[in-house]
């Protein structure tokens, strides 16, 4: 109960330290998730309304995707970016902007998959109105897009809440560098190991928060579209 108490007042004092991790918690996740969104919900799109050899195992490897394990995905950022890699003349390894690779691997297929499921079933409903007023292509897919705005939200909220969790890939390709790479999943296991409570407590109070509003924004979304029939 102490622990807890001294977590709480962590939060309560803005402790410069716990938000310090907060903060560069959610830049790295926004980040990755605006860069997932762009490239995911196109392609999602693309997948659901297109006919060419191979859609099939390609939807199939987009949904295989979406349980690949962290620990891989970190493994293969790390291989692409360490010092003998093809891409370690960056030199991001165990920078922030690993991190964000890493997630955005992550979270792309996730989003990607979701948004192929939802533009599916619009497409169904939609494909004949829109080949008879000549809506193709480009158009067709950013169409698609606007007309399931609320459900492709939730995708993204799914995506989110996922980046914000992980711990697995950024831990490898960040190092948990206090003051640079130390986010607050990566700092809830390091303090958890050293047998410091408080700061782990206090954190994971914040990330427990963060998920609950999360889920609650995909709850508000959802019922929203139903009420305005978007969904």
């Amino acid at each position: 109960m102490d622990a807890l108490a001294e977590a709480l007042r962590l939060i309560v004092t803005l402790d410069a330290d716990l938000f310090e991790i907060l903060w560069l918690s959610i830049r790295v996740s926004l980040t990755a998730l605006v860069i997932s969104a762009i490239i995911g919900l196109p392609l999602g799109t693309y997948l659901a309304i297109s006919k060419f050899p191979g859609r099939k195992f390609s939807i199939l490897l987009l949904n295989a995707l979406m349980g690949m394990p962290p620990v891989v995905v970190g493994l293969m950022v790390y291989l692409l970016l360490s010092r003998s890699g093809p891409l370690g003349w960056l030199g991001l390894l165990y920078t922030p902007s690993a991190m964000i690779i890493a997630q955005v691997v992550l979270i792309t297929p996730i989003i990607a998959a979701l948004s192929n499921q939802v533009i599916e079933h619009l497409h169904q409903e939609y494909s004949d109105t829109f080949y008879s007023m000549g809506i193709t292509g480009y158009r067709a897919v950013v169409a698609y897009l606007v007309d399931a705005r609320y459900a492709l939200t939730t995708c993204i909220l799914a995506g989110f809440g996922r980046a914000i969790a992980e711990v697995g890939a950024v831990i490898i390709v960040g190092g948990n560098i206090d003051h640079l790479t130390r986010v607050m999943t990566t700092a809830i296991a390091l303090e958890t190991s050293k047998g410091n409570l408080t700061l782990a407590l206090g954190l994971g109070a914040v990330l427990l928060t963060l998920s609950l509003l999360v889920n609650a924004l995909v709850i508000g979304v959802r019922e929203y579209a139903a009420k305005h029939q978007y969904a």
